[in-house]
Parts: structure tokens; sequence; C-alpha cells
């Protein structure tokens, strides 16, 4: 079953890209029913394996594969490796694809390309259950690229769009460069152990094996492996390509930028954690801690519905990574996988949104108003009443508000970096995590109220808004429902005492930990020592958030505006998004362009100038040869001619054929001679 069924549940989407992408055209409702039904049948056959998994073999690693190609001595395999974390995942990437393909039904309904974005969904599905069951890191590396490749086509779905085609470039160019540091870093591992498994890696280095005998090259490998995941989760510095792909349709922001593909440089970390040094995992605690911080000061001043959500997103990753980089481990997946539940739910919400507000906007032909933008909104918690209310459980969960799945994870990554410090002495970590939750709920409730409270901001707008259909509206019922604390522990405030501690394994049996920044039982017992001091900070931090979002923008009590003139260049900051783009555009953008007008220079004037000198100097001696050649040489040889045929025109009066003529001639010739010689 171990394994026959992944490799079901991996071809099934692959299966209904192929036939959407030949056939979607003459298929009734052009496939839709056939890449939704398949979607679906691949979720049910993931909860199977993951509660037979979790019911009959929690403790072990199932792992088969098979010899795919030989290079040389080298033989290359192609396996799946089941393990809890593998099993939870699959259900987390097969539960948000099958909503979204149901929610695309009613808010895709008339695209154009209607079936080859079902074709592009079932093609991504396919690439990111890849990354998840392979046991080699080579294969994930393949999938990971087919992941970017999906990714580009269904970001520049309507690519009749500058923008979108833009934002869908940019996500594929920045992207290649963290796989160009995960690359270099696979071929360390490679040339090290010569094997590209997951298991006999992890068993070389619990053995003391390390890459060219150093502690420094395997700390190297980890980092540039992370590259990878800087580049797929949108990571600081290569965060930037995130909030331009909301240019794709609100469905792929929500299956790709929400709950799969920026999750899965957090799978890959958690992937290959067992070979962190405590040097990388420092590296990527604060690369995480930086994104976080910079995303949430991001946030708080944007005014499109999808980027402040695109923002947020960038934001809870760097909360994951933080955690995975301080030894948070379960943490830091729990994170994962709660995140992608109301995550995933605030981006079809905000679908839901746009969608009344296009319909609404298209009876009025007013094709002016942007129906993504916040500030024309407001009021629609009555016209909208299921996505308001799925939306606010969504919004207390990302907050951390106790009784959500939120609160549960997020508390445990507080709890984690605040533990950290105490051993290790980086403060900045909590400090910074705990900053970054008050910065997300007032970030949240500022999104919540300006959508949904207040007065309209165009009454003729409002009163054409209604309620998203059923396909649309039951996705967030479910995801909703999800985001709730009883699905992952019964205790509210423990999430330690759930299933999900429980399946997923703690570092201490699977890493050497003496490549880890602190021995894991001490770790987790200073997280017990401060779990509750962090739960109440939390609580305190986040209800702060909540509180001055209110006061600011539903009770009025203080001027937006006058914050903004205050706050001076902080606010100028925040809302030009740290001026990223433009410091790459002028650094990277511009740069390259000068570079290249600086070669077309060289290549015009110094390289074109050598062979064209070279041509000028070959023509002027060809001249010179010619020249030489029809003067001299010529010269010389003509008139060699002329004098021969001279000579032969004076010698032929003397050869008259006469006797009596020669007899005279031989006469005189004797006479000359006698007088010469006498």
């Amino acid at each position: 079953m171990f394994t026959q069924l992944p490799l079901i549940i991996l071809l099934l989407p692959l299966l209904a890209f192929i036939l959407l992408i030949f056939f979607g055209k003459r298929l009734p409702r052009q496939g839709d029913w056939l890449a939704t039904g398949l979607m679906t049948l691949t979720l049910f056959l993931s909860l199977i394996l993951l509660v037979v998994k979790l019911g009959t073999q929690p403790a072990e690693t199932i792992s088969s594969s098979f010899n795919w190609a030989i290079v040389g001595s080298q033989v290359i395999g192609f396996g799946i490796m089941i393990d809890n974390l593998a099993a939870v995942m699959l259900v987390v990437v097969t539960l948000v694809s099958t909503l979204v393909h149901y929610f695309s039904m009613g808010y895709m309904k008339d695209d154009t390309r209607y079936s080859r974005y079902f074709a592009y969904l079932g093609l991504f599905s396919f690439s990111m259950l890849g990354i998840v069951l392979t046991n080699n890191i080579l294969l994930m590396y393949v999938f990971w690229e087919l992941v970017g490749v999906s990714s580009y086509l269904l970001i520049g779905h309507w690519y009749e769009k500058k923008t979108a085609s833009n934002a869908a470039n940019k996500a594929f160019i920045v992207n290649r460069i963290g796989d160009f540091g995960m690359f270099v870093g696979i071929m360390i591992l490679f040339l090290s152990y010569s094997t590209f498994a997951f298991e006999a890696i992890f068993e070389s280095i619990s053995a003391g094996q390390l890459p060219f005998g150093s502690e420094g090259w395997l700390t190297a490998a980890g980092i540039l492996i992370f590259c990878g995941a800087i580049g797929k989760s949108a990571q600081f510095p290569l965060h930037v390509w995130l909030p331009d792909a909301m240019e794709g349709p609100t469905p792929v922001s929500a299956l790709i930028h929400a709950a799969t593909m920026v999750a899965a440089g957090v799978y890959l970390v958690a992937r290959v954690f067992p070979m962190l040094t405590a040097d990388a995992l420092l590296v990527i605690a604060y690369i995480g801690a930086i994104t976080a911080l910079i995303a949430a000061t991001i946030a708080i001043t944007q005014f499109d519905i999808k980027k402040v959500l695109a923002y947020s997103t960038i934001s809870q990753l760097g909360y994951m990574i933080m955690a995975l980089g301080v030894g948070a481990y379960t943490a830091g997946f729990m994170h994962l996988v709660t995140h992608a539940a109301f995550k995933a739910g605030l981006f079809l919400g905000a679908g839901s949104v746009i969608y009344g507000m296009h319909a609404a906007l298209h009876k009025l032909h007013n094709h002016h108003t942007d129906a993504q933008d916040i500030r024309n909104m407001g009021g629609l918690k009555s016209k909208m009443p299921l996505t308001y209310w799925t939306f606010l459980i969504f919004t207390l969960a990302i907050s951390g508000i106790p009784l959500t799945s939120g609160f549960l994870s997020k508390d445990e990554i507080l709890a984690g970096t605040l533990a950290f410090s105490t051993l290790n002495g980086h403060w900045l970590l909590p400090l910074t995590g705990f900053l970054v939750a008050g910065l997300t709920a007032f970030y949240m409730f500022r999104l919540l109220i300006l959508t949904f409270h207040g007065k309209p901001a165009n009454d003729q707008v409002y009163s054409g808004v209604s309620e998203s259909p059923k396909v649309m509206t039951i996705p967030l019922i479910i995801l909703a429902g999800l985001s709730l604390f009883f699905f992952y522990s019964f205790n509210p405030f423990g999430a330690t005492s759930g299933w999900f501690y429980g399946a997923i394994e703690r570092p201490e049996s699977m890493v050497p930990l003496i490549l880890q920044p602190a021995a894991y039982p001490v770790f987790y017992e200073a997280v017990s020592s401060v779990h509750t001091l962090a739960m109440i900070l939390s609580i305190i931090i986040a209800g702060g958030g909540v509180v001055f979002a209110l006061a600011v923008y539903h009770w009025k009590k203080v001027s937006a505006d006058a914050l903004a003139k205050r706050a001076g260049l902080l606010y100028t900051g925040s809302v030009n998004k740290w001026y990223f783009d433009e410091f790459y555009d002028a650094a990277f953008v511009n740069g390259t362009h000068g570079l290249m007008k600086m070669l077309r220079w060289f290549d015009e004037n110094i390289i074109d100038g050598i062979v064209n000198g070279s041509a000028l100097i070959t023509k002027v001696l060809s001249r010179i040869s010619g020249w030489i050649d029809n003067n001299v040489v010529d010269g010389l040889v003509n008139g060699t001619a002329t004098t021969a045929n001279k000579a032969g025109g004076l010698l032929s009066h003397v050869q008259t054929g006469k006797v009596q003529t020669y007899l005279v001639y031989v006469i005189f010739s004797f006479l000359v001679l006698f007088v010469l010689f006498l």
C-alpha cells in the first residue's frame, strides 16, 4: 500500500493535466468536473494514507526506489519516501488544491482559457506532490523546477495584461537565483557522499562523515540548499516576486502563494533538517526574523487587499523559517499546516469580495474603480455575511487569538524563540517575533474593518454587491472550521498535547546533536519553562494590536492620517515597500543594462574595430599585391614575351630558307672572323 498508493496520488493530477491540455475544450464544461473530481479523489486517498500511516506505522519511514538513470558508475534512483512529515504534507497540498478547484469553478467560469487554467492546476499539484513524496534531493530539485514552471504559467494566465506577464517573468527569474544556490549545495552533497538519497546522506552525517572532512563545508551545503527556500518561500532578499504574483487569478494566489508553493521552502528546510549545522540554523533563524519584520511593516500601509495578504504571507513564512532555525521544528511545521488553512481561506475570502465588487461594477459599467482597493469597499458585512464571518475567523487565527489554530502554532514558535534566546543569548529573535505578532493583529484587523465595517465608500457599488455562489462559499466554511483549535489539539492552550505533536517527530531522535545549537532535551525543557510566559505575552500583544486597529479604523479615536504624518519617513518607506524594487532595478536591472551597453560599445568599437581594421589592412595589402602583380610580375612576364617576340621577328628576316643566302652569311662571317683574328 505504501508503495502503490503514493504513486497513484502523485499521478492523478498529472492525468488531469494531460487530459485537459489535449482534450479540455472538447469535454463538457471544458473538463472542470474531471480535474476537480480527480483532485477530490487524490485528497481522499491522501487522507487514507495519513490515517493508515499514523495508525499502523507511526514511527517508521517507508521508502522504496528503483534505478532511474546510470551516469558513468553512478546509479541515480527514483523513489518514494513516506514518513509522518510527508503524510501530513500530502493532505495539506491536496486539501487546499481541491478546495481551490471547487472555488475556481465559480470564480473563473467565464474565463477564455478555462480548460487550460484547470490543466495548469493539475500540473502544479503534480509538481508539488512530487516534492513531498520523493526520497532523494535530486528528484526533489526536478519537481522543484516543475513547480517553478507551473507557477509561471498560472501567474501569467492572463498574459495579455502586461503586469501579469511581467509578474510571471519576475517570479521565474528571481526563483532561479535561489535555485542556483540550491543546485550547488546538492552537488556538494553528491561529491561528498556519491548519493542523492536523503536517508543515506543523513546516515553518513550521523556516522561523522562530513563533506570534504569539514563541518564548514556541511554548513555551506546547508545554507546553499536553503537558498532554494529563500527563493520559493519569498525570504529576504528574494521576497520581491511574491507581491507582484498577485496579478494572477485570486484562486491561484490561494493555492500557490499561501499554502503550497511558498510552503515548499519551509518543507525543504524541515526535510533536510538533520544535516543543518548550528551555524546554518542560526543564519536561517535570522533570515526568517528579518523577513517576518520587513513584510509586516510593509503590510500595515498597503491598500490592495491581495497585496496586504501577500506581505502577510511573506511575514508568516518568515515566522516558520525562524522557528526551524531556532530548533522549534514541530512548531514551525505546525504553523505551515495551520497557516495553509487560514491563509488559503483569506485569499479565497478576498477572491469572494473581489468577485462581488467586479459584478457590481460591471452592472454599473464602471471600469475605473479598483475592485481590489479596500478604500473602495466598506460595509460589506451585511451584503456578504458568509464571506465576512469566515474572513473574521481567518483573521483571528492569523492574529494568534485563543481558540484558533494559529494561536496554538504561533504560541509554540514564540516559546521556541524565547527558549533559544535564554540558552544562546540571541534576544533579537524573540523580540522580533513578539513585535511581528502585534503588527500582524493590527494590519489584519485594519483590513477586516476597512473591507467589511463602516460606511460604504460608494453607495451605488455597494447596492450591487451580493454574496458569492455556494461553490465559492462552501470552501470558505470548510477552511474556517480547519482554522479552529480542536482539529489539532483538544487543549486550546497547549499544542503539545494534540495529535500533531505526537505525529511529527522531534529532532532529538533524528539529528546528530553535536551539530545543533543545543542538546534538544535541554531545549525542550527551556521551552516548557517559558511556555506560559510566552503565551501570556502573545495574547497581550496580539490583543493590543487588535484594539489599536479598532481605535484607528473603527472607533476613529486616532487619526490614521495623523499617524502617517507623525511617522514621516517610516510611513513613506513602508508605503513604498522600503524601495526594494527600486534598489534592485537600479542595482541589478539598470546595472545589467549598463553592463550590456558597455559590452556593446566594446564589441562595436574594440572587437569590431580589430575585425574591421584587420579587414582594411588586408584590403590595402591586397591592392598593393594586385598592383605588383599587374605591373611588376605581369610586366616582367609580358616584357620577356615581347622581347622574345621581337627577337624572333628580327631573326625571321635572316631565316629566308634560301641556300644562296646562307652561303653568303657564312662567307661574310668567315671574312669578319678572319679580319678580327688576323
